[in-house]
């Protein structure tokens, strides 16, 4: 039975193999795959290991990938084991048709012409008519071994492809289907695609040359070229630096997508290299879709630029359909007027890892998506905000994570309605949408971290300064409240942006597979890194004495117990009035409308009050936050 490769790609692609393993033996996690007993031979001690695209049993020496896995297991034929995974991937197996075994031949054959146009660009790139092509690589700082691990090349203008693939027997016809060659309309002869360029090749997931981008050295437009659609190359499909990136992906756990080609090659050469990018293109359902089989939650990172403000917020809404348990997408944003390799040559590697640790999870970015188009001081603009949070929901095709995004950005409107019903006229700009500034970043319409005025802080500000304190002095605390912190509706955008990279170091961590210890993540450690993603104005507001004079378990030298006490004891304060608020509000909405939702929202708000506050409250530390105690005065 002779399938199509593209198919039998997309079928592996679809379908997990720890997913079709873990219905005959039980998984055990082992890093970044899994080990089980083997299910083909008897043992005690696990020997059989699943990876992301194969199996292979250290006893027995069975191997293979999830179609072999499947004949092995059920006893199937190739086309029985086929049928079986289409089905559960949603796919239709192709029938049998000697035409497209005729197009596979073909599309074997343009794969070996991409590949000798591929070495043929290599070697221009050395010859001295590449030397402007290659000083341009170098000024990008790329060094020669990751030109040679890219296969950069270099494209020389006029029509030295043609003349030398003709001298190989190669005719007109099959390089223009092999997308290496454009023929003009009025009948001319046919001319190089890529004409003066720094090629880059782009490869399928086994490897193989499939097309070309092409970046043009002088002020010709289009800057950046892609290769045409083929037989071979669908760009919409794939994702530039995958075969690159597969391994590091595997050991990592982590996947970042750029947004172009030398923006993937500076982050591998800065030691990201699980980086991939789209091709020219915004993301794509297909390429997303592809992305989750590589990692549960990709990190989206985007320029600075308006470009890549818009760039990010097509790719929100392209996902939210997509969206099922377990697999969402993080975004990065970068400081505006800077891609990766600008900041990573000018601040560093630390500088990029501090930007994707302090990544945004996809809910965060809805809401500050929507917030960023209300305002709150209206009873009809609340009703507008209220109303594309229901329409945005309603765009998430699975129910569970729809229920869940609504609970969640209804929880943060309600913060945002209570925080603008406090503020009194000219004091604090928190709930205005401020534009990106010096040192932090943002997107179109997005609220970046705006400045906070000077002076006392009101008592629920001071209480989410005192947790976030708390924890910025004593990391080690955030295996025992990190959930809860990422559960506090926080609105003031400067805070909120500081508990996001907080938890995304911390989580960052668990995922690497390191201890979040005082040896692995030390305050300063902590606090230099939430400086370097642009926070310093957010942690010296923190830190600051008018924060940590109300309360001595937040300041270093308190013990651990002090801390953990205290923070407790904060959080539960802070929960209170907005329990109540929302208990006010869930009781209203279930008034009018009789729904199991509404009924089930408030018994889980009374259960949740009663979890929170019915045990008596302690004090045992010194603390002056909202009238509670004397201030403690104390070093």
């Amino acid at each position: 039975m002779a399938l199509p490769n593209r198919f039998l790609d997309e079928l592996k692609s679809r379908v997990p193999l720890a997913a079709v393993v873990g219905r005959r033996v039980r998984l055990v996690r082992n890093g970044r795959h899994y080990k089980a007993c083997c299910p083909f031979h008897s043992e005690k001690t696990p020997s059989f290991h699943v990876y992301e695209d194969h199996y292979h049993c250290y006893g027995c020496g069975a191997h293979g990938d999830v179609i072999s896995f499947e004949m092995a297991a059920a006893g199937l034929s190739f086309a029985e084991a086929v049928e079986a995974l289409a089905s559960e991937a949603g796919l239709e197996v192709p029938k049998p048709d000697p035409q497209q075994r005729a197009r596979e031949v073909r599309a074997a054959g343009l794969g070996e012409v991409v590949e000798a146009a591929c070495a043929f660009f290599e070697r221009r790139l050395r010859l001295p008519e590449g030397r402007a092509a290659l000083d341009y690589l170098h000024r990008r700082g790329l060094d020669d071994a990751t030109i040679a691990r890219f296969r950069l090349g270099y494209a020389p203008p006029g029509g030295a492809l043609r003349a030398h693939l003709r001298r190989e027997g190669i005719a007109d016809d099959t390089l223009v289907e092999a997308g290496l060659l454009r023929r003009p309309d009025d009948g001319r002869d046919p001319y190089d695609y890529f004409r003066g360029r720094v090629v880059f090749p782009i490869r399928d997931r086994r490897g193989q040359v499939v097309s070309f981008g092409g970046r043009v050295l002088g002020d010709a437009k289009p800057k950046y070229l892609n290769g045409p659609e083929t037989e071979l190359f669908h760009k919409s499909r794939m994702l530039y630096g995958l075969a690159e990136a597969r391994a590091a992906i595997r050991e990592r756990g982590e996947v970042v997508v750029a947004e172009g080609y030398m923006d993937v090659i500076a982050l591998s050469a800065a030691g990201f290299a699980q980086a991939l990018a789209p091709l020219g293109t915004a993301l794509t359902e297909a390429q997303i879709e592809a992305l989750w089989t590589l990692a549960p939650e990709p990190v989206l990172c985007f320029d600075g630029d308006p470009a890549g403000q818009r760039a990010a917020a097509r790719a929100l809404e392209r996902a939210l359909p997509l969206l099922g348990p377990g697999r969402s997408l993080r975004f990065a944003l970068l400081p505006p007027g800077q891609d990766p390799d600008d900041l990573i040559r000018e601040r560093g590697p630390e500088a990029m890892r501090a930007v994707l640790d302090a990544a945004l999870p996809l809910v965060e970015l809805c809401w500050r998506t929507l917030r960023a188009r209300h305002r709150l001081d209206t009873p009809e603009r609340r009703a507008a905000l209220e109303r594309e949070i229901d329409r945005t929901v309603q765009a998430i095709d699975d129910r569970a994570v729809a229920q869940q995004y609504r609970g969640a950005l209804r929880d943060r409107f309600w913060a945002a309605v209570r925080a603008a019903r406090g503020q009194r006229p000219g004091r604090g700009g928190a709930m205005r949408a401020a534009p990106a500034g010096r040192g932090g970043s943002g997107m179109a319409g997005v609220p970046a971290p705006a400045a906070t005025p000077a002076g006392p802080l009101p008592a629920r500000r001071l209480q989410e300064c005192v947790l976030l304190a708390t924890v910025l002095n004593h990391p080690d605390l955030l295996e025992h409240v990190g959930e809860r912190l990422g559960t506090l509706a926080l609105d003031d955008p400067e805070l909120a942006a500081l508990r996001s990279a907080l938890l995304s170091a911390w989580q960052g961590r668990l995922q690497r597979g390191q201890a979040l210890d005082r040896d692995a993540l030390d305050r300063d450690e902590i606090v230099n890194h939430l400086r370097t993603a642009g926070l310093t104005a957010a942690v010296d507001r923190v830190l600051g004495p008018a924060v940590c004079m109300h309360a001595a378990f937040a300041r270093p030298g308190a013990t651990a117990e002090a801390a953990l006490a205290g923070w407790e004891h904060v959080f539960r304060l802070l929960g209170r009035p907005d329990l109540d608020l929302d208990l006010r509000a869930a009781e209203a909405r279930l008034a009018s409308d009789m729904t199991e939702e509404c009924l089930a929202r408030l018994d889980a708000l009374r259960a949740g009050r009663g979890c929170l506050f019915d045990e008596p409250e302690t004090k045992p530390y010194p603390v002056h936050i909202g009238g509670i105690g004397p201030p403690d005065t104390g070093s």
